[in-house]
C-alpha cells in the first residue's frame, strides 16, 4: 500500500483496518492486521483471511483506512490527507478549476493533483502563497495559481 500518513510508525501498532474506495464509503469492511513490514514509501499488510496474492488482489486501487479512534489528532487549522480528495479546487476569482484526485509528497513541499475538465492534470505546490484557503466541511478549496502554470492564463 501507499503510505499517505505523516506517522507510519504507527502502522506497526495498529489491530484493525478499514478498506474501501473512499472514507465515505458505506460498504467499507474492516479486517483483523496480522502483520506488516514497512519500506520506504510504501508498507505491506497481511490481513487475517487474505493468505495469497489471489487473494489480495481484489484489494488493489481501495484505500486503508484507520477508525477515528486510531488517528492522529489534528492541530487547529489541520486536516487530513483524506478530507481532500475529490474537494473542489477554485481559483479565487471563483472560477472551478478542477477537484484534488492525489497529492505527490516531495522533498520541498507537497504538490496537488487535480483533475481539470478545462486544462486536464494541473499540479498545484502546496505553499501558504498557493493555497488561499481550505474548507473541508463545504468541500473547496481556494487557489492563486502562479504565473506560467496554466498555458495563456494570467494569475487571478
Amino acid at each position: 500500500m501507499r503510505i499517505l500518513t505523516d506517522y507510519p510508525e504507527r502502522i506497526a501498532k495498529l489491530e484493525t483496518v478499514y478498506l474501501g474506495t473512499s472514507p465515505d464509503d458505506t460498504r467499507m469492511t474492516p479486517y483483523q492486521v496480522e502483520g506488516n513490514r514497512l519500506s520506504t514509501g510504501a508498507g505491506l499488510l497481511k490481513l487475517r483471511g487474505v493468505d495469497d496474492r489471489d487473494a489480495a488482489e481484489r484489494f488493489r486501487e481501495l484505500m486503508v483506512m484507520v477508525d477515528m479512534a486510531n488517528a492522529v489528532p489534528l492541530e487547529e487549522g489541520e486536516f487530513y490527507l483524506y478530507q481532500l480528495f475529490g474537494i473542489r479546487v477554485v481559483l479565487e476569482d471563483g472560477t472551478l478549476l478542477g477537484s484534488l484526485v492525489d497529492v505527490l509528497e516531495t522533498g520541498a513541499n507537497d504538490v496537488y493533483i487535480i483533475d481539470s475538465p478545462t486544462y486536464g492534470e494541473v499540479l498545484i505546490p502546496v505553499t501558504p502563497e498557493t493555497i488561499l484557503s481550505t474548507d473541508v466541511d463545504q468541500r473547496v478549496m481556494t487557489v492563486r495559481l502562479p504565473e506560467g502554470l496554466i498555458p495563456n492564463r494570467s494569475p487571478s
